[in-house]
């Protein structure tokens, strides 16, 4: 019986590398010149830091433009509000991976609600999705990548005939 998992996860390389790219762009743009500004990696975080707030912002913008060219979906970023003490300002940018249980089973409903002959089952951090025929779980890709729902990034993952 064909059957397929919708996951929302992100390369943990490819975030590093972009990460990496960041830090690169940062300390060869020109206003940046002499700004002690830099993004760190710690587990699915990102830590900015710059002087002042304004650069953060600019600095939120060039790890999002680097993490779109690796590959890694702008939506999994969930950024928090910027800490301003003295002379530094610093942001966190959590990378949000796996479905949590609300987003799964607003998942589960939106394909139950197609009453489509497929089966939608939650299993930890992933929905897998069986039915008879290859074409009608086509369908519930093809309705998921379209429709507005959670605001996550969705892959299909494990399709099996």
């Amino acid at each position: 019986m064909p059957s397929f998992d919708i996951v929302s996860e992100f390369d943990q390389h490819e975030a590093t590398n972009a990460v990496d790219q960041a830090n690169r762009e940062v300390q060869s743009r020109f206003d940046f010149k002499g700004v002690d500004a830099s993004f760190t990696l710690e587990g699915e975080s990102v830590t900015l830091e710059a002087e002042v707030d304004f650069q953060l912002k600019q600095m939120l913008d060039v790890l999002r433009n680097r993490l779109i060219a690796r590959g890694i979906d702008a939506r999994c970023m969930e950024p928090e509000d910027p800490e301003l003490s003295g002379v530094k300002a610093r942001q966190t940018v959590k990378l949000k991976q796996g479905l949590e249980a609300a987003d799964a089973k607003d998942i589960v409903k939106r394909i139950k609600a197609t009453k489509a002959k497929v089966q939608a089952q939650i299993q930890g951090e992933k929905v897998r999705v069986t039915g008879k025929k290859r074409d009608d779980l086509q369908g519930i890709m093809a309705l998921l990548r379209s429709e507005e729902g959670p605001d996550l990034p969705l892959q299909f993952d494990n399709f099996r005939d």
